[in-house]
Protein backbone atom coordinates (compact mmCIF):
# COMPACT_ATOMS: atom_id res chain seq x y z
CA UNK A 1 0.00 0.00 0.00
CA UNK A 2 1.05 3.35 -0.88
CA UNK A 3 1.44 5.35 2.40
CA UNK A 4 -1.88 7.78 1.68
CA UNK A 5 -3.79 4.51 2.11
CA UNK A 6 -2.00 3.26 5.08
CA UNK A 7 -3.00 6.81 6.87
CA UNK A 8 -6.19 5.73 6.69
CA UNK A 9 -6.68 2.34 6.61
CA UNK A 10 -3.63 0.64 8.45
CA UNK A 11 -3.76 -1.42 11.72
CA UNK A 12 -7.74 -1.04 12.31
CA UNK A 13 -9.88 -4.55 12.23
CA UNK A 14 -13.78 -3.12 12.30
CA UNK A 15 -15.66 -5.16 14.86
CA UNK A 16 -19.11 -6.38 14.97
CA UNK A 17 -20.22 -3.06 14.81
CA UNK A 18 -18.19 -2.13 12.00
CA UNK A 19 -18.31 1.58 12.65
CA UNK A 20 -15.81 3.33 9.89
CA UNK A 21 -14.36 5.44 12.49
CA UNK A 22 -11.66 3.73 15.08
CA UNK A 23 -13.51 4.01 18.60
CA UNK A 24 -11.96 5.61 21.53
CA UNK A 25 -11.12 2.96 23.98
CA UNK A 26 -11.47 5.62 26.88
CA UNK A 27 -11.21 3.19 29.38
CA UNK A 28 -8.36 2.75 32.58
CA UNK A 29 -8.44 -1.13 32.55
CA UNK A 30 -9.74 -4.24 30.79
CA UNK A 31 -11.32 -7.08 33.04
CA UNK A 32 -9.69 -10.22 32.93
CA UNK A 33 -11.40 -13.90 32.28
CA UNK A 34 -9.94 -15.42 34.82
CA UNK A 35 -6.96 -15.38 37.40
CA UNK A 36 -4.84 -17.86 35.55
CA UNK A 37 -5.43 -15.28 32.45
CA UNK A 38 -4.42 -12.53 34.40
CA UNK A 39 -1.30 -14.04 35.48
CA UNK A 40 -0.48 -14.91 32.05
CA UNK A 41 -0.81 -11.23 30.87
CA UNK A 42 1.49 -10.01 33.69
CA UNK A 43 3.98 -12.43 33.00
CA UNK A 44 3.82 -11.69 28.89
CA UNK A 45 2.92 -15.35 27.82
CA UNK A 46 -0.71 -14.43 27.17
CA UNK A 47 -0.83 -11.55 24.54
CA UNK A 48 -4.07 -8.47 25.99
CA UNK A 49 -4.84 -5.25 27.30
CA UNK A 50 -3.83 -5.58 31.08
CA UNK A 51 -3.96 -1.44 31.80
CA UNK A 52 -4.17 2.11 29.51
CA UNK A 53 -0.31 2.79 31.42
CA UNK A 54 0.53 0.23 29.11
CA UNK A 55 -1.24 -0.37 25.84
CA UNK A 56 -4.68 0.18 24.44
CA UNK A 57 -7.06 -0.34 21.13
CA UNK A 58 -7.16 3.07 20.14
CA UNK A 59 -3.56 4.11 20.48
CA UNK A 60 -2.06 0.63 18.99
CA UNK A 61 -4.13 1.63 15.71
CA UNK A 62 -2.22 4.84 15.85
CA UNK A 63 1.26 3.04 16.44
CA UNK A 64 0.69 0.68 13.77
CA UNK A 65 -0.17 3.51 11.87
CA UNK A 66 3.20 5.66 12.37
CA UNK A 67 5.31 3.14 12.35
CA UNK A 68 3.90 1.61 8.46
CA UNK A 69 4.76 5.03 7.88
CA UNK A 70 8.01 5.47 8.95
CA UNK A 71 8.81 1.93 7.28
CA UNK A 72 9.43 0.80 11.12
CA UNK A 73 8.54 -2.62 12.84
CA UNK A 74 7.06 -0.74 15.53
CA UNK A 75 6.21 2.32 17.37
CA UNK A 76 5.43 3.45 21.06
CA UNK A 77 3.16 6.68 21.11
CA UNK A 78 3.54 8.72 24.63
CA UNK A 79 2.38 11.69 26.39
CA UNK A 80 4.40 14.55 24.79
CA UNK A 81 7.17 14.65 22.07
CA UNK A 82 9.97 15.12 25.16
CA UNK A 83 8.55 11.52 26.71
CA UNK A 84 9.58 10.47 23.63
CA UNK A 85 12.93 11.68 23.10
CA UNK A 86 13.70 11.27 26.79
CA UNK A 87 12.43 7.57 26.87
CA UNK A 88 14.23 6.72 23.91
CA UNK A 89 17.95 8.10 25.42
CA UNK A 90 17.27 6.80 28.93
CA UNK A 91 16.40 2.92 27.46
CA UNK A 92 20.30 3.13 26.39
CA UNK A 93 22.31 4.72 28.77
CA UNK A 94 22.56 4.54 32.50
CA UNK A 95 25.47 6.89 34.84
CA UNK A 96 28.82 6.85 33.29
CA UNK A 97 27.34 6.71 30.01
CA UNK A 98 27.24 9.32 27.05
CA UNK A 99 25.42 10.54 24.18
CA UNK A 100 26.34 13.09 21.42
CA UNK A 101 23.67 15.21 19.67
CA UNK A 102 23.88 17.89 17.07
CA UNK A 103 24.73 21.21 18.05
CA UNK A 104 21.41 22.01 16.13
CA UNK A 105 18.14 20.86 18.05
CA UNK A 106 15.46 22.21 19.87
CA UNK A 107 15.50 24.48 23.03
CA UNK A 108 13.53 21.62 24.90
CA UNK A 109 16.17 18.86 23.90
CA UNK A 110 19.43 20.90 24.82
CA UNK A 111 17.68 21.49 28.35
CA UNK A 112 17.11 17.78 28.68
CA UNK A 113 20.53 16.94 27.73
CA UNK A 114 22.36 19.61 29.27
CA UNK A 115 20.63 19.58 32.85
CA UNK A 116 18.35 16.66 34.02
CA UNK A 117 20.56 13.86 32.14
CA UNK A 118 23.54 15.10 33.66
CA UNK A 119 22.33 15.57 37.13
CA UNK A 120 21.93 11.47 36.39
CA UNK A 121 25.60 11.08 35.10
CA UNK A 122 24.58 11.30 31.95
CA UNK A 123 27.12 12.93 29.64
CA UNK A 124 26.55 14.41 26.16
CA UNK A 125 28.99 15.70 23.55
CA UNK A 126 28.15 18.04 20.36
CA UNK A 127 29.03 17.76 16.82
CA UNK A 128 28.37 19.63 13.52
CA UNK A 129 25.59 17.23 11.61
CA UNK A 130 27.53 18.92 8.61
CA UNK A 131 31.09 17.86 9.67
CA UNK A 132 30.08 14.55 10.64
CA UNK A 133 33.62 12.86 10.42
CA UNK A 134 34.06 14.19 13.80
CA UNK A 135 32.27 11.49 15.57
CA UNK A 136 34.71 9.17 14.56
CA UNK A 137 36.87 11.07 17.10
CA UNK A 138 33.57 11.89 19.48
CA UNK A 139 32.93 7.95 20.06
CA UNK A 140 34.01 6.07 22.92
CA UNK A 141 33.11 2.76 24.62
CA UNK A 142 30.73 4.52 26.99
CA UNK A 143 29.02 6.64 23.96
CA UNK A 144 25.48 4.96 23.51
CA UNK A 145 23.57 7.00 20.93
CA UNK A 146 24.07 9.94 18.35
CA UNK A 147 21.31 12.29 18.70
CA UNK A 148 20.39 14.57 15.94
CA UNK A 149 16.97 16.23 14.06
CA UNK A 150 16.01 15.54 10.54
CA UNK A 151 15.47 19.71 9.75
CA UNK A 152 16.52 21.17 12.84
CA UNK A 153 14.10 23.68 15.03
CA UNK A 154 14.84 26.01 14.47
CA UNK A 155 18.06 26.34 12.45
CA UNK A 156 16.16 24.09 9.67
CA UNK A 157 19.78 22.51 9.09
CA UNK A 158 19.26 19.32 7.59
CA UNK A 159 22.20 16.70 8.37
CA UNK A 160 24.49 14.13 6.31
CA UNK A 161 22.69 11.41 6.80
CA UNK A 162 24.53 8.66 5.35
CA UNK A 163 28.05 9.85 7.10
CA UNK A 164 26.44 9.64 10.25
CA UNK A 165 24.94 6.50 10.06
CA UNK A 166 28.13 4.99 8.38
CA UNK A 167 30.09 5.98 11.35
CA UNK A 168 27.66 4.75 13.86
CA UNK A 169 26.53 1.60 12.50
CA UNK A 170 30.71 0.81 12.33
CA UNK A 171 30.69 1.70 15.66
CA UNK A 172 27.73 -0.29 17.15
CA UNK A 173 26.35 3.06 18.42
CA UNK A 174 22.79 3.61 18.30
CA UNK A 175 20.85 6.54 16.03
CA UNK A 176 17.93 8.95 16.76
CA UNK A 177 16.50 11.06 14.61
CA UNK A 178 13.95 13.47 15.08
CA UNK A 179 11.71 13.53 11.97
CA UNK A 180 9.04 16.12 13.42
CA UNK A 181 9.41 18.60 10.93
CA UNK A 182 10.13 16.76 7.90
CA UNK A 183 7.02 14.25 9.00
CA UNK A 184 7.49 10.66 7.08
CA UNK A 185 6.29 12.19 3.99
CA UNK A 186 9.07 14.61 4.09
CA UNK A 187 11.73 12.10 4.95
CA UNK A 188 11.99 8.15 6.02
CA UNK A 189 15.48 8.15 8.17
CA UNK A 190 14.61 4.46 9.05
CA UNK A 191 15.38 4.20 4.85
CA UNK A 192 18.17 6.48 5.52
CA UNK A 193 19.65 4.25 8.18
CA UNK A 194 18.26 5.05 11.28
CA UNK A 195 17.89 2.91 13.90
CA UNK A 196 15.16 5.00 15.70
CA UNK A 197 12.85 7.89 15.11
CA UNK A 198 10.83 10.08 17.50
CA UNK A 199 8.09 12.92 16.83
CA UNK A 200 6.67 15.48 18.22
CA UNK A 201 3.30 14.34 17.38
CA UNK A 202 1.63 17.62 19.04
CA UNK A 203 2.83 19.35 15.69
CA UNK A 204 2.11 18.46 12.10
CA UNK A 205 0.92 14.81 12.97
CA UNK A 206 -2.24 15.78 14.77
CA UNK A 207 -2.21 19.24 12.44
CA UNK A 208 -4.50 21.74 14.37
CA UNK A 209 -2.84 22.10 18.14
CA UNK A 210 -5.39 20.01 19.48
CA UNK A 211 -3.21 17.93 21.68
CA UNK A 212 0.37 17.15 23.32
CA UNK A 213 1.80 14.14 22.03
CA UNK A 214 4.93 12.01 21.02
CA UNK A 215 5.78 8.68 19.72
CA UNK A 216 8.70 6.15 19.10
CA UNK A 217 9.67 4.09 16.20
CA UNK A 218 12.09 1.41 15.77
CA UNK A 219 14.29 0.54 12.27
CA UNK A 220 14.37 -3.72 11.95
CA UNK A 221 17.99 -2.95 11.78
CA UNK A 222 17.83 -1.95 15.82
CA UNK A 223 18.19 -5.37 17.08
CA UNK A 224 21.61 -6.28 15.60
CA UNK A 225 23.11 -3.16 17.61
CA UNK A 226 20.63 -4.08 20.96
CA UNK A 227 21.60 -7.73 21.09
CA UNK A 228 25.38 -6.28 22.03
CA UNK A 229 23.32 -4.22 24.50
CA UNK A 230 23.29 -5.16 28.45
CA UNK A 231 19.40 -3.62 29.09
CA UNK A 232 18.19 -5.77 25.69
CA UNK A 233 21.07 -9.05 25.81
CA UNK A 234 20.47 -9.59 29.72
CA UNK A 235 17.84 -11.13 32.21
CA UNK A 236 14.89 -8.05 33.42
CA UNK A 237 14.14 -9.81 37.01
CA UNK A 238 10.70 -7.69 37.08
CA UNK A 239 10.03 -9.93 34.69
CA UNK A 240 11.14 -13.27 36.47
CA UNK A 241 14.73 -13.07 33.61
CA UNK A 242 13.33 -12.38 30.63
CA UNK A 243 15.59 -11.36 27.85
CA UNK A 244 14.02 -8.92 25.42
CA UNK A 245 16.07 -9.43 22.65
CA UNK A 246 14.95 -13.31 22.70
CA UNK A 247 11.57 -12.46 22.82
CA UNK A 248 10.83 -9.53 20.91
CA UNK A 249 11.40 -8.33 17.13
CA UNK A 250 11.41 -4.86 18.67
CA UNK A 251 12.93 -5.35 22.00
CA UNK A 252 14.18 -1.32 21.85
CA UNK A 253 10.09 -0.71 21.92
CA UNK A 254 9.25 -3.66 23.99
CA UNK A 255 11.68 -2.48 27.14
CA UNK A 256 10.31 1.31 26.33
CA UNK A 257 6.56 0.06 26.76
CA UNK A 258 7.31 -2.95 29.45
CA UNK A 259 9.84 -1.41 31.82
CA UNK A 260 9.75 2.66 31.14
CA UNK A 261 6.36 3.42 30.29
CA UNK A 262 5.59 1.06 33.56
CA UNK A 263 7.88 3.16 35.77
CA UNK A 264 7.79 6.53 34.73
CA UNK A 265 4.20 6.67 33.07
CA UNK A 266 4.19 9.35 30.30
CA UNK A 267 0.89 7.78 29.17
CA UNK A 268 -1.10 9.13 25.91
CA UNK A 269 -4.72 9.48 26.40
CA UNK A 270 -6.89 7.66 24.23
CA UNK A 271 -8.47 10.67 22.94
CA UNK A 272 -5.55 12.18 22.47
CA UNK A 273 -4.23 8.79 20.60
CA UNK A 274 -7.81 9.08 18.68
CA UNK A 275 -6.93 12.99 17.76
CA UNK A 276 -3.47 11.41 16.19
CA UNK A 277 -5.32 9.06 14.05
CA UNK A 278 -7.66 11.73 12.57
CA UNK A 279 -4.54 13.81 11.30
CA UNK A 280 -2.36 10.66 10.23
CA UNK A 281 -5.20 10.94 7.36
CA UNK A 282 -4.52 14.14 6.10
CA UNK A 283 -1.20 14.43 7.06
CA UNK A 284 0.13 13.48 3.17
CA UNK A 285 -2.29 16.17 1.47
CA UNK A 286 -1.37 19.47 4.84
CA UNK A 287 2.82 18.67 4.57
CA UNK A 288 2.29 19.29 0.62
CA UNK A 289 0.56 22.73 1.15
CA UNK A 290 2.83 23.37 4.43
CA UNK A 291 5.87 23.24 2.10
CA UNK A 292 4.47 24.89 -0.73
CA UNK A 293 3.80 28.17 1.00
CA UNK A 294 6.69 28.24 3.13
CA UNK A 295 8.93 28.00 -0.08
CA UNK A 296 7.19 30.75 -0.99
CA UNK A 297 7.58 32.90 1.83
CA UNK A 298 11.01 32.27 2.20
CA UNK A 299 11.45 33.64 -1.23
CA UNK A 300 9.59 36.37 -0.66
CA UNK A 301 11.87 37.30 2.38
CA UNK A 302 14.86 36.48 0.73
CA UNK A 303 13.99 38.76 -1.50
CA UNK A 304 14.06 41.37 1.42
CA UNK A 305 17.64 41.02 1.85
CA UNK A 306 16.79 38.98 5.16
CA UNK A 307 19.16 36.25 5.53
CA UNK A 308 16.20 33.57 5.57
CA UNK A 309 16.60 29.78 6.65
CA UNK A 310 15.22 27.15 4.59
CA UNK A 311 16.27 23.75 3.15
CA UNK A 312 15.36 23.99 -0.47
CA UNK A 313 16.35 27.59 -1.34
CA UNK A 314 19.04 27.39 -3.63
CA UNK A 315 21.43 29.57 -1.68
CA UNK A 316 21.08 27.73 1.35
CA UNK A 317 23.62 25.73 3.15
CA UNK A 318 21.35 22.50 3.49
CA UNK A 319 20.08 22.89 -0.39
CA UNK A 320 22.00 19.53 -1.67
CA UNK A 321 21.47 18.09 1.98
CA UNK A 322 17.94 18.61 1.87
CA UNK A 323 17.76 17.98 -2.55
CA UNK A 324 18.89 14.39 -1.62
CA UNK A 325 17.58 13.55 1.51
CA UNK A 326 14.44 15.17 2.06
CA UNK A 327 10.88 15.51 -0.15
CA UNK A 328 9.46 18.05 1.63
CA UNK A 329 11.04 20.38 3.88
CA UNK A 330 7.82 20.85 6.21
CA UNK A 331 6.12 24.59 6.73
CA UNK A 332 9.22 25.70 9.38
CA UNK A 333 10.97 29.28 7.99
CA UNK A 334 13.31 31.36 10.30
CA UNK A 335 14.87 34.55 9.34
CA UNK A 336 17.47 37.09 10.91
CA UNK A 337 17.14 40.78 12.06
CA UNK A 338 19.67 42.69 13.70
CA UNK A 339 18.45 42.41 17.28
CA UNK A 340 16.14 41.35 19.51
CA UNK A 341 14.67 45.25 19.61
CA UNK A 342 14.10 44.99 16.06
CA UNK A 343 12.56 41.36 15.89
CA UNK A 344 10.58 42.78 18.70
CA UNK A 345 8.88 45.30 16.85
CA UNK A 346 8.22 42.73 13.64
CA UNK A 347 6.26 39.81 15.77
CA UNK A 348 4.13 42.60 17.94
CA UNK A 349 2.90 44.18 14.35
CA UNK A 350 1.57 40.70 13.30
CA UNK A 351 -1.67 40.15 12.87
CA UNK A 352 -2.56 36.60 10.98
CA UNK A 353 0.85 35.06 12.76
CA UNK A 354 -0.16 34.18 16.21
CA UNK A 355 2.46 34.63 19.02
CA UNK A 356 2.67 31.09 19.84
CA UNK A 357 5.88 28.76 21.18
CA UNK A 358 4.68 25.56 18.57
CA UNK A 359 4.69 24.56 15.09
CA UNK A 360 3.00 22.50 12.60
CA UNK A 361 -0.63 24.05 13.25
CA UNK A 362 -3.32 25.05 10.43
CA UNK A 363 -2.55 28.41 11.39
CA UNK A 364 0.28 30.02 11.29
CA UNK A 365 2.43 30.74 14.24
CA UNK A 366 5.39 33.16 14.86
CA UNK A 367 8.34 32.71 17.93
CA UNK A 368 10.91 34.45 18.83
CA UNK A 369 13.35 31.03 19.80
CA UNK A 370 15.90 33.29 22.07
CA UNK A 371 13.19 34.42 24.19
CA UNK A 372 11.01 31.57 24.70
CA UNK A 373 11.88 27.91 23.33
CA UNK A 374 16.07 28.21 23.58
CA UNK A 375 15.53 30.82 26.20
CA UNK A 376 18.04 28.58 28.96
CA UNK A 377 20.82 29.36 26.81
CA UNK A 378 23.60 31.95 26.77
CA UNK A 379 24.51 33.91 24.06
CA UNK A 380 27.16 31.70 22.46
CA UNK A 381 24.93 28.91 22.91
CA UNK A 382 22.62 30.29 21.24
CA UNK A 383 24.66 30.83 18.12
CA UNK A 384 25.77 27.73 18.00
CA UNK A 385 22.76 26.10 18.39
CA UNK A 386 21.86 28.28 15.27
CA UNK A 387 19.50 30.81 17.00
CA UNK A 388 21.02 34.50 17.18
CA UNK A 389 18.83 37.07 19.17
CA UNK A 390 17.36 38.28 16.46
CA UNK A 391 16.43 35.52 14.66
CA UNK A 392 12.37 34.84 13.87
CA UNK A 393 10.49 31.94 13.52
CA UNK A 394 7.72 31.50 11.29
CA UNK A 395 5.52 28.05 11.36
CA UNK A 396 3.61 29.05 7.91
CA UNK A 397 0.00 27.38 8.31
CA UNK A 398 -2.63 26.88 5.88
CA UNK A 399 -4.10 30.31 5.26
CA UNK A 400 -3.86 31.85 1.52
CA UNK A 401 -0.01 32.54 1.14
CA UNK A 402 -1.05 36.16 -0.16
CA UNK A 403 -2.58 36.99 3.13
CA UNK A 404 0.39 35.70 4.97
CA UNK A 405 2.61 37.60 2.71
CA UNK A 406 0.76 40.96 2.97
CA UNK A 407 0.72 40.61 7.06
CA UNK A 408 4.55 40.01 6.65
CA UNK A 409 4.69 43.16 4.36
CA UNK A 410 3.00 45.30 6.87
CA UNK A 411 5.03 44.33 10.09
CA UNK A 412 8.80 44.22 8.43
CA UNK A 413 7.94 47.86 6.89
Amino acid sequence: MKKETIAITYGYEKDNNRTMNVPIYQTTAYEYSSIDSAARLFNLEEEGNIYTRLANPTTEVFEKRIAKLEGGVSALAVASGMASIFYSIVNLVKKGDNIIASTKLYGGSITLLTQTLSSFGIKVKYFDVHKADELENLIDENTKAILFESVANPALTVPDFDTITEIADKKGVMTICDNTIATPYGCQPIKLGVDIVVHSASKYIVGNGSAIAGVIIESQKAKAKLAKHEYFSKPDESYHGLVYINKFNSPFIARARLALLRDFGAVISPFNSWLLIQGLETLSLRIKQHSKSAKKIAKFLQKKGFKVNYPFLKTNENYAYAKKYLKYAGGIVSFEVESYEEAKKIVQKLRLFSLVTNIGDSKSIVTHPASTTHQQLSKEELVKAGVPEGLIRLSIGLENTKDLIQDLKQAIK
